[in-house]
């Protein structure tokens, strides 16, 4: 099955190029980004050697409809989706910090918290509390940006204002966008018969200096979800909960001895797996967008994407 690994194009007007974990942005003119969304699975900040069908498709058409559906309380880069594995947005500058949220003692802050640890990202995390519990309140602990195939580290309000890698006029900002779109977020779940559990973040600057919502929003990769239905009961009787996330793959990397950690080698996933994997990334597309997922034709698929982009692209000018 064809799949998108890697992309090599060249768009009219093409200034650079920026190749992330699993997405690959192309610099127009500096007014436009042409953002593509390949197959690639990234998971402890490493991408994994063979590609999940379907995967980009499925990422950039939740992160468009929860952009849509969200446009109204926090604006947001994007322009248009001339592709099934693309979007197309304005020009801006990131800031260097992924803002994530958190509502549920789950993932890293699990991890932390049964390591002792009561402090993350300089908010406190209250006592008594067991896996998957829900916090009193969400809370932010933003982490760095990392850059090159670098960990992205926790980071705490106050560094990041002593540093100077955000100012505090524009910190309030994010915080605020941040928690108004992990509310919007949890009540759009909440009609899917799911629980935002936590979710990141990333902002930008466009040309004339207004902040807005850039990337990818509400995924399962940049986001966990827990079924509601059946949450307490879990919880109560100590059970794991039923997720809908990138967490998955996680725990198979982990159950094979794979974290990420120098020295460790990546386990081979079998086709079986890979089917497996592309399986409940449709599932999660339609449990979390409450639509059938149609899958987009691959038979020569850089061509077109090449074509849709190039053909937008056209007639914008």
């Amino acid at each position: 099955m064809n799949t998108i690994n890697e992309t090599s194009f060249q768009f009219p007007n093409q200034k650079s190029v920026y190749k992330g974990k699993v997405r690959e942005v192309y610099n127009i003119n500096d007014e436009l980004l042409v953002m593509i969304a390949t197959d690639r699975l990234s998971a402890f900040d490493v991408i994994l050697p063979r590609q999940i069908p379907f995967k980009g498709q499925i990422l950039n058409q939740i992160a468009t409809k929860m952009m849509n559906d969200t446009a109204d309380i926090v604006p947001n880069w994007l322009l248009a989706n001339p592709d099934e594995n693309v979007a197309i947005g304005h020009l801006c500058e990131p800031f260097k910090v992924e803002m994530v949220i958190r509502g549920y003692l789950s993932g890293h802050a699990a991890r932390e918290y049964k390591a002792g640890k009561r402090l993350l990202c300089g908010v406190e995390m209250v006592e008594g509390l067991k896996e998957n519990d829900k916090f009193p309140t969400p809370m932010i602990t933003p982490s760095t940006k990392a850059e090159n195939g670098e960990h992205d580290e926790d980071i705490s309000r106050e560094d990041i204002l002593a540093k100077g890698i955000v100012s505090e006029e524009d910190y309030i900002v994010l915080e605020k966008y941040t928690r108004a779109l992990f509310q919007r977020g949890t009540e759009i779940a909440a009609k899917r018969g799911l629980i935002l559990v936590d979710t990141k973040y990333e902002f930008g600057k466009t040309k004339d200096g207004k902040i807005v919502l850039i990337d990818e929003i509400h995924t399962p990769d940049s986001s966990r979800y827990f079924y509601a239905d059946g949450y307490q009961e879990r919880q109560d009787k100590g059970e794991s909960q039923k997720q809908l996330s990138k967490e998955f793959v996680r725990q198979w990397l982990i159950e094979n001895g794979f974290q990420g950690k120098e020295g460790q080698q990546i386990p081979e996933m079998s086709d079986e797996k890979i089917i497996e994997i592309s399986n409940r990334y449709i599932e999660l597309y339609e449990q979390i967008t409450g639509e059938a997922f149609v899958k987009a034709s691959t038979e020569n698929v850089l061509q077109r994407v090449k074509e849709n982009v190039n053909s937008f692209l056209a007639n914008k000018n």
